[in-house]
């Protein structure tokens, strides 16, 4: 009898550990499996100051930095549980005068024992997740965005541990990089970037925090173990307070990315998605999953390239294509079309620009103004631009076409002479790659399936909520806080096992 009631409590347990998504699995090593988990939350925010006018030089320079460290690759190192997603706060629009103005985006993280947050930027254009060293001498101690800067203190968390130039990770990670050992054999990293900035330290393995979304109203906390990076050393840009932040969270394609670890455990699945709203205050979501909205069309990722990578064919404006050779957007390592949330405006190829210009101006209405203001071409408007620009198709492989609204390749540049002045946001490329910036992404789902190897997107109002299945690894969130609704087919999931967990508990009381 006592035989049974064990196995009645056990097979009770067994059900709610189905219900609630957890289930154990070994650490072996410093990048070891962690709990399989349900979905998790982390908010995001802005990361830029408010009530700020930035010139277009400003945004440019610093999208040259941005590109100086994709085209080197300075930054790369080369199932299914719950859903990390990250809040959103802030617009995508740089030009919003005297009002809220965003053109990156952080979120708040947690590490180590006793957990310690960091604000770090949210990149699709790099890899792994790096934090402030304590140890390190010549990091910004204060930050222009009007946030506090924290360092992680690796001596101090009881849950640190290094990682040694003889761990598997390391060999790994460096085997198209040459590796540093550290006097006490530390396996470090050295990011060098093409406008002179850079960061350097080694890696760690700590605890990982975030919230876990269990059902629709139920919030537990949860946690896994990552390898990260500690800087001990920064240079160029990344010293420089007005926008310090503490590190940088990457979401790249490679190994030591957040996803690659936590999907490669079953943690979160091998998909991430983001919605960024583009008007009024601003907000979205970014989140480790998949979003589920009507009318999503993918296109496949280029195959062998660091970067997320896709096949742009070309260019429609007003319904006719340019005359333009698909030959100037093909993919190699320093061509092709990439898709970088850590860029602000988009940049197209020489060839497609001109020729781009020509003919947004070519079909704009009579009653715009066509004006050069700072050397840019902008236009002034005295009633809404939706009726006086035409649309812009951007057509890639696959069948899969990006529309995009006027105020998708135009940014608002406050009043001249009595009228709205619009100007182009779309830049030449100082090089031969297209880049997609969060100008043209924002109002819109996009999703990184990395298990199928592509991109798909979808309109949307992103300050809506958005649908994911938690049984495949998929939430449903806002641009404030976390929303949670659970399809039928989930609910009557849970419900059943729900039945079953009691029917057992049940069993187990009467045999007792």
């Amino acid at each position: 009898m006592r035989t049974l009631r064990s196995l009645m409590l056990a097979a009770a347990l067994a059900v709610a550990l189905a219900v609630t998504g957890f289930a154990a699995s070994p650490l072996p090593s410093a990048y070891a499996k962690y709990a399989a988990g349900p979905t998790k939350i982390l908010p995001l925010q802005r990361a830029f100051p408010l009530d700020e006018l930035v010139e277009l030089s400003e945004l440019r320079a610093r999208d040259r930095v941005r590109h100086a460290r994709i085209l080197l690759g300075g930054g790369r190192q080369s199932s299914v549980g719950g859903v990390v997603d990250f809040p959103v706060q802030g617009s995508s629009d740089p030009y919003l005068v005297g009002s809220k103005m965003t053109m990156l985006y952080f979120t708040k993280v947690k590490l180590g024992s006793p957990p310690t947050e960091f604000n770090v930027q949210i990149d699709t254009g790099s890899d792994i997740l790096w934090v402030t060293c304590s140890s390190c001498s010549n990091c910004p101690h204060s930050s222009g965005l009007g946030i506090d800067l924290h360092f992680f203190d690796a001596p101090g968390s009881l849950t640190a541990g290094s990682v040694t130039c003889s761990d598997p990770i390391c060999s790994s990670v460096f085997q198209t990089t040459a590796a540093q050992c550290s006097e006490n054999n530390q396996c470090g990293y050295s990011f060098r970037y093409g406008d002179g900035s850079g960061t350097s330290g080694y890696y760690m393995t700590d605890t990982f925090y975030f919230d876990a979304i269990l059902g629709e109203s139920l919030v537990a906390n949860s946690s896994a173990p990552i390898v990260f990076g500690c800087s001990t050393y920064q240079s160029g840009d990344l010293t420089k307070s007005d926008k310090a932040v503490d590190g940088i969270f990457g979401f790249g394609k490679g190994k030591l990315s957040v996803v690659s670890q936590l999907s490669s455990r079953g943690i979160t699945p091998p998909v991430f998605s983001h919605c960024l709203k583009g008007d009024g205050s601003g907000g979205g979501v970014f989140v480790l999953g998949e979003i589920l909205v009507p009318g999503m069309v993918y296109s496949p990722l280029v195959p062998s390239q660091p970067h997320y990578n896709l096949n742009l064919l070309s260019i429609g404006v007003n319904g006719q294509m340019l005359p333009l050779d698909a030959a100037v957007f093909e993919a190699s390592n320093t061509r092709g079309t990439i898709v970088d949330t850590g860029t602000t405006l988009t940049y197209l190829v020489k060839e497609a620009y001109d020729l781009f210009l020509n003919a947004i101006s070519n079909s704009v209405s009579q009653l715009v103004t066509p004006i050069i203001s700072n050397g840019e071409q902008c236009y002034l408007v005295s009633t809404s631009i939706s009726d006086m620009f035409p649309s812009v198709s951007l057509n890639f492989a696959g069948g899969a076409s990006m529309m995009l609204r006027p105020q998708d390749y135009l940014f608002h540049y406050g009043i001249y002479d009595g009228a709205s002045m619009w100007c182009i946001g779309f830049q030449k490329a100082p090089e031969e790659q297209t880049i997609l910036g969060d100008l043209v992404l924002k109002d819109k789902v996009f999703v990184y399936d990395l298990a199928r190897q592509r991109i798909g997107w979808a309109n949307y109002d992103c300050s809506m909520s958005v649908n994911v299945s938690i049984t495949s690894g998929k939430d449903i969130v806002n641009s404030g806080q976390p929303c949670l609704n659970i399809s039928t087919r989930d609910i009557l999931i849970r419900l059943f096992f729900s039945i079953l967990f009691g029917l057992l508990l049940c069993i187990f009381f009467s045999l007792t």
